[in-house]
Parts: C-alpha cells; structure tokens; sequence
C-alpha cells in the first residue's frame, strides 16, 4: 500500500465525508477547467489540452498520492516553462506543439517516478527559499508581459523580454477598445471578488460573463476568443521521441520536475502540518510522476500542485482523495457533452485569469523581510529574478539551482570560526569576540570550527588554528578543536591536518579534537591521524580536554565553579 496511499483511504472511508468530497468536487471543478484552459494558452497550446491535463492528473494523485486535498493540475509557474520549450521546436502547429508538450510531460512524469522510487525527495533542498521567490517574481514578469497583447488585443512578434516590453510599447497605439475593456474589466472583477468574497469562485464568474457577453452581443467578429473546443474525451496516445530534441527536452524536463516538485513539496508539507498528517516527500515525488506520465499519455502537458486550487478544496470541505476523482468525473462530462458552451470565451478573459493567478506569485512581503533581515539572501531572490526575466525560463531555472548552491558552499567555505574562553558565572565555554571577559587557560588554545571539513575551506581551517596561536599568549602547549559541528572530514582535508600536525608538532605545540562525532572520528582514525594526535583518545567533551591538559602540564588555573564549590 506504500505506492498507492489512495487504495488504503478507500479501505478506511467513511460514508460521512461523502457529501463534502462531492461538494469539493464540483467547487474545484468550477476552478480547473477556466484555469486549465488558460495555462494551456499560456503553454501556447489550444485550450482544450489545459482540460485534458486536468482530468487524467486528478485521477492518477488520487490513487498514489499522499495527500488527503492536494490538487494538481496545470500551473502558472510551470507553464511558461512548457511554452519556452515546445514554442522553439513544434513552431506554430497546433498539433506538433500538443505531441512535444505530451511527450515533455511523459519524461517529467519519468523523472519524477524514478526519483520517487531512488527516495531523491531532498533535491527540492537545491532551490533555497530566497531563490524560490525571485524565481517566481521573475515567472511573474515574463507571464504578464506574455499575456498583455492578448489581454489588449495587439499582435505582435518579438522574442525575449526586453523586445516584447519594446514591441508592446510600441504597439499600445494598436489596443482594441473591446478586447481591452474586456480583459482589464476581467481583472478589476476578479480582484474584487478575491478581496470582498473570497469563497465565490472567481474564475467562474469571469468565464460565464465572458460568454454571456460575447453571445448576447454576437461579438465573435470584433475580439479573438477560444473558438470550437473539440468534444469528446483525451485519446490515449504515445508520441514520437525526435531525437535530435531529445537534450533540449529532457534539460527542460529536468527544470520541470525541479519546480514543479519544489512547489508541490511545500505545499503538501504545509496542508499535512495543518491537518496532522504526515506526507512522505519520496512518495509525492512518485505522484507528481504518476500524475504528468497520465497527462502525457492522453494529450497533456506537464502539470504540478496548485496553490489557488487546494484552498478552495480546503475550505469547500475536502475530506480525502475522493473530491480529486469527482472533479475528474465532472470534467469528463463538460468534455462530452458541454464544450460548445465555451467556444465564445474570450482570449482576453483567459489572459486576465492567467495575470491576476501569476500576480500572486510576488510575495512582496519576503523580499521586504530579505532586505531587512538578509541583504545576502535579498541578493539570491533579486539575481533569480533577473536572471528569469532577462536570460529565460528555463535557463533562469538554471541559474536558480547555480545561485543556490553557490551560496551553500559559500557558507560552507566562509564558516564561523571561534576561539572559546570561559565566562564567570557561565556553564561551558564561549566565543571571546562575544564575550571578551572570558578568560583562556595558559598554554591552552579552544577553537571551534562550524563547519565540515572539506575541500573548499580546508585551508581556511588551517589558517584560523595558526592565527589562534599567534595571537595566544605564550608559550601554548595544546590546540583543542572543538568538533561537534565538524560532521566530515574529506582526503583533502585530511592532506591539509596531516601537515598542519606537523607544522605544529615543530613548534612544540599539540593538536587535539573533542566532542569529534562517531563516525567523523572513524574516518579520522582510517586516514592514520588519531595516533598523531595529542589525544588519540578523543576527549569527549571540551571539559574534559581542559581538564587532561591541566593535568598533564600541571598549569595553575582557578575556575569559577571551583571557587563556588570551595565556598
């Protein structure tokens, strides 16, 4: 049952949430299919592969996922990833674009399932939080600026941000007074409804005022819209691999999976702390795989988790996976019986939703946190941000991943280095440049190193236990490191304590490590250095070293908690 949560929620259903999953059901429903078939425009895909990737997605997470409400379905960060690359290869076809967004989902899908089973949850750890946000600031500018033209009723042919801003530009003067009064008046009603009744879906109203207002006043001929949907269910289909794209598609298939993981990690973790479940990250990694394989396999595109659509499932009173499948059967219906209905839908209407969704993704109150708290972070989000904008999706996704890691190891080459004195009236001991009344004992030089011992600051290492004992009084006798958060140490590293031993060892001073962790001290022991040590034995604790070491040297030292228990 581990790979299939949602048989093990069949198995423990219970009739009274029936209605509330029915009811959640046809809310989201209301939801997915004007959202679905904005971000397949979005995709620059024909908007009924926006439905087509909603049906078979909700179906598959509600057999391998494990959460009891998430919802997945087209999303507006992972749309215009899916747009920069199908866009190049399948040009302007309708039907080459659908067959290479399909097998773009099928290799997202494959990813995401072998990391499920190879348990690679943790590599959404490669996208920081700070990175996170400018990307999806960055998502945001590009969308809108994507989006504008249609939201206004101008043509236009530009590539890149830069040139599509210049081209709009431009081309205002070109603005049709309809499409325009239609798209914006589309975003003032949505964001009044967000703000006064935020319960009412939106997205519907707009959708059914769109069609009304086109049908009633036979507008069809005066403002571009979605045209004849065609009826009947996705076909099951398994498109053909050109491998001479086969690079470019699973380079954009890997920053796919790498997003659209990262969100739907977040926001299963988040709804599981709310709810008082536990969501295993390998397995929704699994789901997210099983999800994009199904919308590949009948005429989809990539998908992800959405943060609009699981809130309103929450507050419609979602119980268990159930709701996703009854959304599912909805959809089929609207599929098979009631596609004409939406042929009047304007594109403008569509552009509006796709423009106030992607609005949401700026959160303007954490880059003001950044700048107050973390100019360095502030930094990574405003560097994601334009390196998104300018540079591209998916090589902004790229430069996200780089960014993060950068400043991993950045931290890790750059650690905090400390030399420890003890405080009157204080247990153990304690950073001087905190606390430069704290006293240090003859002879003897505590260091502490907050970090692990690896290629990149090994020399650093070596550089802060040399400057420690210069700048001790003499004559010092021992260095003990203090390596509870030394949780490695590599060959290079290694390399670097062995002559650091000898260096030492000429000046007549000893190395020692304490409280050194299990199986750091292991691999100490293997690369020969312990017996080099002053102590092979490895104190356990800082206490204890300074006690050996008063011992040993027979160095007159009083200690306060001596002082107050001879009192």
């Amino acid at each position: 049952m581990r790979f299939v949560p949602g048989l093990a929620a069949a198995r423990r259903y219970q009739p009274a949430w029936l209605r509330d999953d029915l009811a959640a059901g046809l809310v989201i429903t209301a939801l997915l299919v004007p959202q679905g078939m904005a971000y397949a425009e979005l995709a620059g895909l024909p908007a009924v592969t926006g439905i087509y990737a909603t049906m078979l997605p909700l179906l598959a997470y509600a057999v391998f996922g494990p959460s009891r409400i998430l919802v997945l379905g087209p999303d507006s960060a992972v749309a215009p990833v899916v747009a920069a690359t199908v866009i190049p290869i399948a040009g302007a076809d309708p039907d080459a674009r659908m067959a290479v967004a399909a097998l773009l989902a099928i290799i997202v899908g494959a990813l995401c399932l072998a990391g499920g089973l190879a348990k690679l949850g943790f590599v959404t750890d490669l996208l920081s939080k700070p990175v996170r946000i400018g990307y999806l600031a960055g998502i945001t500018i590009v969308v809108v600026v994507d989006q504008a033209p249609k939201l206004l009723g101008i043509e236009l042919e530009a590539e890149g941000l830069l040139q599509e801003a210049a081209a709009l530009l431009a081309s205002l003067g070109e603005t049709s007074g309809l499409t325009a009064a239609i798209g914006i008046g589309t975003i003032l009603v949505l964001v009044i409804l967000k703000r006064l009744v935020p319960r009412v879906p939106g997205a519907l109203v707009v959708v059914v005022a769109g069609i009304v207002l086109v049908s009633m006043f036979g507008l069809e001929d005066q403002v571009a819209t979605v045209g004849v949907v065609p009826p009947g269910l996705p076909q099951f289909a398994v498109p053909a691999l050109d491998v001479a794209e086969a690079g470019n598609l699973f380079v954009a298939a890997l920053a796919i999976a790498l997003v659209a993981f990262a969100d739907t990690s977040v926001l299963s973790r988040s709804y599981a702390t709310r709810l008082g479940d536990r969501v295993d990250s390998n397995q929704e990694l699994f789901a997210l795989g099983a999800a994009n394989v199904a919308a590949g396999l009948f005429q989809g595109f990539p998908i992800s988790s959405s943060s609009s659509r699981t809130p309103a499932a929450e507050a419609a009173g979602a119980r268990t996976q159930l709701t996703g499948v009854v959304a599912a059967i909805v959809i089929a219906i609207v599929l098979l019986f009631a596609t004409g209905i939406l042929a009047p839908l304007p594109d403008a209407t569509l552009a509006a939703i796709v423009m106030v969704a992607v609005a949401g993704l700026v959160d303007v109150p954490a880059f003001r946190r950044l700048a107050d708290v973390n100019r360095a972070d502030l930094g990574l989000a405003i560097a994601a941000l334009l390196g998104v904008a300018l540079v591209g999706v998916i090589p902004g996704i790229g430069i996200a991943v780089g960014l993060s890691a950068i400043a991993l190891l950045w931290r890790a080459w750059h650690p905090h280095t400390a030399v420890l004195g003890r405080v009157d009236g204080l247990k153990g001991y304690h950073d001087r440049e905190r606390h430069p009344e704290g006293r240090q004992i003859p002879g003897l030089v505590l260091l502490r190193f907050d970090a692990p011992l690896f290629f990149a600051n090994a020399d650093r290492f070596r550089e802060a236990v040399l400057d420690a004992v210069d700048e001790a009084e003499p004559p010092v006798r021992v260095v003990v490191v203090a390596a509870e958060p030394i949780t490695d140490v590599d060959s290079t590293a290694e390399d670097m304590l062995s002559d650091l031993i000898g260096q030492l060892e000429r000046k007549g001073i000893g190395l020692s490590f304490a409280e050194l962790k299990g199986p750091v001290k292991d691999k100490v022991v293997r690369y020969g250095l312990a017996a080099r040590l002053a102590k092979p034995e490895f104190p356990p604790t800082i206490g204890s070293a300074v006690h050996e070491y008063l011992e040993e040297h027979q160095v007159p030292w009083t200690d306060w908690e001596d002082e107050d228990d001879a009192r």
